[in-house]
């Protein structure tokens, strides 16, 4: 089986000069007075930025169908739902591409990565935007998405692609809320790398920022960054038993049930 490093590796061919996505407005440069060093976040961070899939978008009917069926369609074999999880509790497997792609090589199937790609493409977007990415769902409430972007900039950091991530905001009529969004396009080393949180906070104290994240791979980069990280499973889950453990090792200061609890968190803080 091929390496699931390697693998990731070899689909990172994105490169991107600008610092950010999509960033509005002037970035706060006074640090919190609720944060101190270490990567223990007090109080009251002044930046709080998300992952995305699984996190702020329910992608259990876009993403890991997709998945699924391009495993069935390349192997002839049905796999079961909950092994997604198994693989994203590994590192390297952010990247649905490279875990289908591993993933149908570990079964004996022969294909090219390109091949892979491909058939997940057309089977998220389908025809005409009719495909997979129909039964996408926004997890955080307008309201409580309004009131977080007021008590701190909210900033995005995902393996999306810049359109997969375009498409998600315009299409839930979130996209005003985000001051900073960086995609997989925009960054020359993808999650477990901190590049994107780095360039999120802009020369901030990182300590003055929270990631949210329900993956390895995002838990790896913020502790690389030395972001204070929240984790993000919902509770009696598969994702939760599997990888909850592995997050708070890794540095997790909580692990929330809902991206909504994020605020009851931070008012308890």
């Amino acid at each position: 089986m091929p390496a699931g490093d390697s693998v990731a590796r070899s689909a990172q061919r994105f490169r991107s000069r600008r610092l950010c996505a999509h960033h509005r407005g002037h970035a706060r440069t006074d640090a919190s007075a609720g944060a101190r060093a270490g990567g223990t976040l007090v109080k009251s961070p002044e930046l709080i930025i998300f992952d995305v899939d699984g996190v702020l978008v329910d992608v259990r009917e876009s993403f890991d169908r997709t998945i699924l069926a391009v495993v069935r369609q390349c192997t002839g074999r049905r796999v079961a739902r909950g092994e997604i999880q198994r693989w994203r509790s590994r590192s390297g497997f952010n990247d649905d591409w490279a875990l289908s792609y591993v993933w149908i090589r570990q079964l004996g199937g022969r294909v090219r990565f390109a091949d892979v790609k491909r058939l997940c493409n057309g089977l998220y977007w389908g025809r005409n935007g009719d495909g997979f990415v129909c039964r996408e769902r926004w997890l955080l409430p307008r309201a409580v998405l309004r009131r977080l972007a007021r008590r701190a900039e909210l900033a995005i950091f995902t393996g999306r692609t810049r359109r997969e991530l375009r498409c998600a905001l315009q299409r839930f009529g979130v996209e005003e809320f985000f001051a900073c969004t960086v995609t997989q396009d925009d960054v020359r080393r993808r999650k477990p790398d901190p590049e994107g949180l780095r360039r999120i906070l802009r020369g901030r104290r990182p300590d003055a920022a929270l990631y949210l994240g329900d993956n390895v791979d995002d838990a790896l980069a913020a502790r690389a960054a030395g972001v204070p990280f929240l984790g993000v499973l919902p509770r009696n889950s598969v994702a939760r038993r599997l990888r909850g453990a592995k997050l708070r090792r890794l540095g997790a200061l909580a692990l929330l049930g809902h991206v909504a609890e994020l605020e009851s968190w931070l008012d308890r803080e």
